[in-house]
């Protein structure tokens, strides 16, 4: 029962060393997130259709 009490109080003190991020800091980040999350995708989507155009050209 010491081994348990001992971790679970360990647990406990790690936990108050966190430091979570802010609502600002959260919203921040999703929003990096999602921009270069999309620019990706169309940068992707005009090589996907470049390449494409130049196979269907030579075929």
């Amino acid at each position: 029962m010491g081994k348990i009490s001992t971790f679970i109080s360990n647990a406990k003190a790690e936990i108050h060393k966190v430091i979570f991020p802010t609502k600002v800091q959260v919203r921040q980040a999703f929003l990096a997130v999602i921009l270069v999350v999309t620019v990706i995708s169309i940068f992707l989507a005009l090589v996907d259709f470049l390449m494409s155009s130049i196979v269907s050209s030579v075929l």
